[in-house]
């Protein structure tokens, strides 16, 4: 089945108009070969360089603002209002064993955070997992990386020491660490550590980089590594964030991440559109690029999962055409403007009315968003009621439509 959209985003710079995609998914018999889509965008769906998926509770956790590092938050954010009511539902014992059901339940919700906003790859910083965890998600949650936390903490939740992790990589995917977020010398002092423990190569992915210095950028962008960029929280937490222009100037690999929502941004939607706001002059198809990709490149996977695919259409973000700009539309949808979402030739997510065309050989539920019946992989309302169960009350995630 073939549909044709208003306008399609191949890539951050390639775009036609009225191109016909032919969709590489299941089609129900008597479905029309082909179906126009006015009035609607196609995009690759989106890649989220960096969340915790346990971490996506609400609301955000620091009440001593600004911090001069996020060492200190991490001791702080134990005392928050946030923590201790995710307490209720699941403690951290600092094993970080994700498989256990209630952090599993967590993460799923996270997933949905991300899924929501059109996302179909995200990395979720912990600690390594068995199998069985990544083969959970609705979307797909990227399972070939190694980690350290950090330089300053070390792998205090779970893994190995940071020289082993990096050796276990083979250079064949990321490894991923926060690094220098922060003002003071401490944070200043973590990417001259990273160098001198070998840990600066082309594989590396630095979260967040608030304290790395012009030259030391320049660093980074002739091994090729990448950085990870969270406005959203880098502001919220620190009140500063990354050298964003040195970084374009010198040509860095920089992907946006949401970090969690502890912190962070509702989703890479809502990032995208705080980095317009912090950033306008910033052209928004260079933002674009950062959740497409540079994400892919930083992640190490195929660079086809990046871009839109007209003669093979398995992955698609098709969005209400609410701006002429395909660019400039991103800042006006959210979950209810998604027409459909498909990963891997499997619809996710959309409007009702795709059901009628295409084959979900999975579970879904169905619920309305504003005036519009929308159909999701799996239950998140479920997911929501467990919740409810132990808390006792109704918990709402603003990242949830329903």
């Amino acid at each position: 089945m073939k549909i044709t959209p208003s306008v399609s985003v191949l890539s951050p710079d390639r775009m036609e108009a009225n191109l016909a995609l032919l969709l590489k998914a299941e089609v129900r018999n008597k479905s029309p070969e082909s179906i126009p889509v006015p009035r609607a965008v196609a995009y690759p769906p989106l890649i989220n360089v960096h969340d915790h998926l346990i971490g996506n509770w609400f609301p955000r956790s620091g009440d001593h603002r600004p911090y001069a590092n996020s060492s200190i938050w991490v001791e702080d954010m134990r005392n928050s209002f946030s923590y201790h009511e995710r307490n209720k539902y699941w403690i951290n014992d600092g094993s970080f064993v994700l498989t256990e059901p209630r952090a599993s339940l967590l993460a799923q919700l996270g997933a949905y955070k991300n899924l929501f906003s059109g996302t179909t790859y995200v990395q979720d910083h912990a600690p390594v997992q068995p199998t069985s965890y990544y083969e959970t998600f609705p979307i797909s949650v990227v399972r070939h990386y190694r980690q350290c936390h950090s330089i300053t903490i070390g792998n205090w939740w779970g893994g190995l020491p940071a020289e082993e992790e990096m050796h276990l990589s083979h250079g064949k995917m990321p490894f991923i660490i926060h690094l220098s977020e922060g003002t003071d010398e401490t944070a200043d002092l973590e990417f001259t550590l990273l160098k001198k423990r070998g840990l600066l190569q082309p594989n590396t992915l630095m979260i967040h980089g608030i304290a790395i210095k012009s030259d030391e950028l320049k660093e980074i962008a002739q091994i090729g590594a990448s950085i990870s960029w969270c406005p959203t929280s880098n502001f919220y937490l620190i009140g500063k964030t990354l050298d964003i222009h040195t970084c374009l100037e010198l040509g860095v690999n920089v992907a946006l991440g949401t970090d969690s929502t502890q912190t962070g941004s509702i989703n890479l939607l809502d990032e995208y559109c705080n980095a317009h706001q912090y950033f306008p002059e910033i052209p928004l198809s260079q933002l674009f690029a950062m959740i497409t990709v540079k994400a892919a490149k930083a992640l190490y996977l195929p660079e086809a999962k990046a871009f839109l695919n007209p003669k093979s259409t398995a992955n698609l973000l098709l969005i209400d055409q609410l701006e002429t700009d395909p660019f400039c539309n991103l800042l006006e949808a959210d979950s209810e403007h998604i027409q459909l979402l498909l990963h891997n030739g499997i619809p996710l997510y959309g409007d009702e009315e795709w059901l009628e065309h295409l084959v979900i050989s999975k579970d879904y539920t169905t619920f309305k968003v504003g005036k519009r019946e929308k159909f999701v992989i799996g239950d998140p309302m479920d997911l929501n009621d467990q919740i409810d169960a132990v808390l006792g009350y109704h918990k709402d995630f603003p990242y949830l439509p329903f």
